[in-house]
């Protein structure tokens, strides 16, 4: 008897989790039927110029229908009023793990712990108004599943799982203690958790690679070079040889996708690209020649307009003097990728700062000290798109996203104001994303809206 009693318990704590989760996701997102945008001028996310009063018919997760002419249908209407309506914003460089957890708490936390965090984390990335995150370094492949599957609200994930690194490399977090390594011996705790993975070889490489693309890694990441919140690794330094470069590029496109790399300096660049990499996160320490070689070779740039030390109180004095040195080179970077018109990313990269991560569409208005709104808008919409769609065979959302055009994802918002005018509407979006859409699913709705037959 005491089993049973037991048994309905558990039953009952269960029912009520399942009923929590529901009850916290936004009830519009439950919603059944379309949505209809009426009077809307539409920022498409490839012209500076807005369109003229709009209508924008959705249905199950696509744009059907966008018309000058008034729409008829049996949908949810939302009144426009002459407001913009634009796509969901992507960032190209995003640690969804993390975000909000210090360097020390995510090697000693439990994982289960990190993962919630993580989850309300992506909730409030949804939130700010960005639906879709290139995941560049971390385990987000259980995260991603969970969004996907409607257990957790948050953006689209393109994730590369754990990114791979060198002994002492950027990436590597042991301690000194941890030395030495046995190669084929105890993974030690960064790698159990899927941080990181330390290869030494191309053979090590290879299989480290291979391993993230059976998990789901929609691109492999390695670091080619020194980095900043690494305690043991020098931004001077070189990492991977191109033999294991290669064995990375090797392994990915044979998975139908591509490498990116974290490379600050001209050799570990140009490195990379002899290996057949197709993308070079960061870059702020190149010169002339690497960035008219990428230019040549057709190498995205996805970099992030690091502009202070926000951020910098989570790491020690070395990595501090790192990060200094990066920021220097900030205008170095995006004065090369405008004078060879790279195809250029935009992302952020935060770490381990959730003040840091509420700012993130203020990081995209700090675009404006290069590009014009209406560039830093594109970049951070269809061009950024265009990098995701790199992924091949291996895109989990194979279809258009970053724009606003019939037949694309529906990742939509409704802003309160103009952004073309005034792109630091962005940097509030509590008050200004009236509307947030992704899939087709409203998460926000501060108009309200009837059905309309």
């Amino acid at each position: 008897m005491s089993g049973l009693r037991k048994s309905v318990r558990v039953s009952a704590l269960v029912a009520s989790i399942a009923m929590s989760l529901v009850a916290s996701r936004p009830a519009q997102a439950q919603q059944d039927g379309g949505v209809l945008f009426q009077n809307v001028r539409i920022f498409d996310g490839k012209n500076g110029a807005l369109s003229g009063p709009s209508n924008v018919l959705i249905r199950n997760n696509k744009i059907e229908r966008i018309s000058t002419a008034a729409i008829t249908a049996d949908a949810q209407v939302i009144a426009g009023d002459g407001r913009v309506l634009m796509p969901g914003l992507i960032d190209a460089h995003w640690h969804a793990l993390l975000v909000r957890p210090t360097p020390a708490a995510v090697m000693a936390s439990d994982v289960g712990y990190t993962n919630l965090l993580a989850a309300a984390e992506a909730t409030a990335t949804l939130m700010r108004g960005f639906t879709t995150i290139r995941d560049m370094g971390g385990p987000a492949f259980s995260l991603k599943r969970a969004i996907d599957e409607g257990l957790v609200v948050g953006p689209r994930i393109y994730p590369s799982g754990a990114m791979i690194t060198i002994t002492g490399g950027h990436g590597d977090f042991r301690q000194l203690s941890d030395l030495p390594r046995t190669i084929g011996g105890m993974l030690s705790r960064m790698e159990r958790i899927g941080g990181a993975m330390v290869a030494d070889s191309p053979d090590e490489v290879r299989v480290r690679a291979r391993e993230q693309l059976m998990q789901g890694a929609t691109q492999v990441k390695l670091t080619a070079g020194g980095g900043v919140a690494s305690p043991f690794s020098p931004l001077d330094v070189s990492t991977f040889t191109e033999p294991e470069l290669r064995a990375a590029v090797d392994a990915a496109e044979n998975w139908g996708t591509y490498v990116a790399v974290h490379a600050y300096t001209s050799v570990a660049i140009q490195r990379s690209i002899a290996a057949g990499v197709k993308c070079i996160e960061h870059g702020h320490l190149m010169d002339d020649a690497s960035a008219r070689l990428m230019a040549e070779k057709g190498i995205w740039l996805s970099t992030q307009p690091f502009l202070d030390l926000s951020g910098a109180s989570a790491l020690g004095p070395a990595e501090q003097d790192k990060m200094r040195q990066v920021v220097a080179g900030t205008d170095r970077v995006y004065g090369f990728a405008k004078k060879y018109k790279l195809k250029t990313a935009f992302g952020t990269d935060v770490l381990f700062s959730k003040a840091l991560a509420d700012r993130q569409g203020a990081m995209l208005t700090a675009l404006t000290r290069w590009y014009t709104p209406a560039e830093a808008l594109i970049m951070a919409t269809s061009t950024n798109a265009e990098l995701l769609a790199l992924s091949g065979l291996r895109n989990p959302y194979p279809g258009k996203l970053g724009v606003v055009e019939e037949g694309a994802f529906a990742d939509l918002l409704l802003v309160d104001g103009n952004p073309i005018d005034n792109i630091k509407l962005i940097e509030d979006p509590a008050k200004n994303f009236l509307v947030i859409m992704k899939d087709g699913k409203v998460y926000k709705n501060l108009l309200g809206g009837d059905r309309n037959k």
